[in-house]
């Protein structure tokens, strides 16, 4: 079983938690605040793409006639990780519609797991599977909660950076109103998160890492979004973290 945490830190407004409707002026004025970040990124996404359109076309030009071949493998590498980024910040700002059709979950999960098995080996990571939940299917996009399931894991993984165990869970649950749900926790016994980043984890273009973009966690936020469904997270340090991806059950 996984670990004992306190309260999960709750899903903002809009996320679909039961109590998210606490102190709504200061959400509001925050959710007001992110919808202009989103228009800002979505505008500055297009724009650069446009413009790393034409570099990557110099680029290919300069391999072709293997001029300063060296430095044009340099600058195409860096402008596949730019890309990458504004792929991000536009799949943010402008989430492709879910379709929503019955998903086996765990399937979606499994086949995640199989992407993931060389590094877990490389680094000693053992896998617990739980799969509680009955008959395991939510209505949902397959490809986009895959992209939730398996962002969720890599952090889980490079979390745990070596020996130690990754816990993935599912179990039905239903709402005061009735509602079925499915849960699905993800736990790694890694070094767990600082209580003063606990509360930002899900916020767009916050990291700890020296190369991420922090944009990962917001998309699968807003993904579980698009599925009427939110996403929580429990950790303290020294205690690991597990992330809990709450969806209807379909």
């Amino acid at each position: 079983m996984p670990a004992e945490f306190p309260e999960p830190i709750p899903a903002r407004v809009g996320q679909g938690f039961p109590d998210a409707a606490a102190g709504l002026p200061d959400n509001l004025r925050r959710l007001d605040r992110l919808a202009s970040l989103g228009l800002l990124a979505a505008g500055a996404a297009h724009e650069i793409k446009n413009g790393l359109t034409a570099i990557s076309t110099f680029t290919g030009l300069l391999l072709e006639k293997n001029e300063d071949r060296e430095m044009a493998e340099v600058v195409r590498r860096e402008l596949k990780r730019i890309d990458s980024l504004v792929t991000q910040m536009m799949r943010y700002a402008s989430p492709r519609p879910a379709t929503l059709v019955p998903v086996p979950v765990h399937q979606v999960i499994d086949y995640s797991l199989r992407l993931l098995e060389h590094q877990m080996k490389g680094r000693g990571i053992s896998l617990r599977r739980d799969y509680l939940a009955l008959p395991g299917t939510v209505r949902g996009d397959e490809a986009q909660l895959q992209q939730v399931f398996m962002n969720l894991m890599l952090n889980a993984v490079e979390a745990i950076n070596g020996p130690g165990e990754l816990v993935v869970r599912t179990e039905n649950a239903v709402e005061n109103t009735g509602a079925k749900k499915m849960r699905v926790f993800i736990t790694d016994n890694g070094p767990g998160i600082a209580a003063e980043h606990l509360a930002r984890v899900f916020d767009p273009f916050f990291t700890t890492k020296a190369t991420g973009t922090g944009l990962g966690l917001a998309i699968c936020q807003r993904v579980a979004q698009e599925h009427q469904g939110w996403i929580e997270v429990q950790s303290g340090p020294g205690r690991g973290s597990t992330f809990i991806v709450t969806l209807p059950a379909g």
